[in-house]
């Protein structure tokens, strides 16, 4: 008998720690995303970019000469979101763009450190793009692009 008034005190402990570690993750989550967007919201840290793109030459050689080719269209690429204030800084990156438009194989050339490398790999890896074309077929094309803060 004395063992379930023993059970139900561990069972309230236990619901109050549940609910207080829920409580301060949410807390912990929304500090950093009020961070983000204050760091969105900054005039002048926006990124410049120099972008070049190539059509991959396994693909030029199976298809024989490709007479009308044209380079993917970017439509959702937006920019990553660096935490270096007054440095000036360049990331590059180079990936492949498949023929579903989609980043693949995305690799740093020249980073900042683990942290911001991350976060531009992150950011590469959501862009969208209208896939490049050989002859109208979609084909994978190579992609190489710098960003520096100035």
């Amino acid at each position: 008998m004395a063992l379930r008034p023993l059970g139900l005190l561990v069972l309230l402990v236990a619901a109050f720690a549940i609910s207080w570690a829920s409580v301060e993750r949410s807390a912990v989550r929304v500090s950093s995303q009020a961070a983000r967007f204050g760091r969105e919201r900054k005039p002048g840290t926006l990124s410049v970019r120099n972008s070049n793109f190539s059509t991959m030459a396994r693909n030029a050689a199976r298809s024989g000469s490709c007479e009308a080719a044209q380079p993917p269209e970017a439509l959702a690429t937006p920019n990553p979101l660096l935490d270096t204030p007054g440095l000036s800084s360049a990331v590059t990156v180079s990936f492949i763009i498949g023929v579903d438009g989609r980043v693949h194989s995305p690799l740093i050339l020249e980073g900042l450190g683990p942290a911001e490398d991350r976060i531009v790999l992150d950011t590469v890896r959501s862009w969208r793009f209208r896939p490049a074309t050989c002859n109208g077929v979609p084909t994978e094309a190579e992609g190489k692009i710098a960003f520096s803060n100035r």
